[in-house]
């Protein structure tokens, strides 16, 4: 199951998004928005983090105008590791390399027809682990420094 929100700024492309998903028959949690009515980010992307946290999902996607706010607030919260792609290229490796477990988009940047591909290849591609494995693990490290109050 996915778990996709966005602000007003990529409902549009959210709602693109998740008929895509859903037309692959992949479950999909709709956080919102729900209209275009104006919202900010942070609410959207706080929601999505702690859903992933509490273990609702593994996969989240994140929208909003350009991705930007979407991806600094996401990645506030311990445990998210969300990436900002741009086309398929940071798409493969925001999995191959970083096992990021939240895409963020910009909804007035892509095309509905970019976002699609570039989510494609993101399923399609595998995390490598290896070398990966231990830069993932020392982002672990300090976020457990900042909990502990070393940091």
């Amino acid at each position: 199951m996915f778990i996709i929100a966005s602000d007003h700024g990529g409902l549009e492309l959210k709602d693109a998004i998740k008929s895509f998903l859903e037309d692959r028959r992949i479950e999909v949690r709709d956080l919102g928005t729900m209209n275009s009515n104006s919202v900010d980010y942070p609410d959207f992307a706080e929601k999505l983090a702690v859903a992933l946290t509490r273990g609702e999902a593994e996969n989240g996607i994140l929208i909003c105008g350009t991705g930007i706010g979407m991806s600094i607030a996401a990645n506030k919260f311990p445990g998210i590791r969300a990436a900002l792609i741009t086309d398929e290229f940071t798409a493969r490796m925001s999995k191959e390399h970083n096992n990021a477990n939240v895409i963020v988009m910009g909804g007035r940047v892509l095309k509905p027809e970019q976002a699609c591909a570039m989510v494609q290849t993101w399923l399609e591609t595998a995390f490598e682990g290896g070398r990966h494995q231990g830069r993932l693990d020392k982002i672990s490290q300090i976020e457990q420094k900042i909990r502990d109050g070393e940091l």
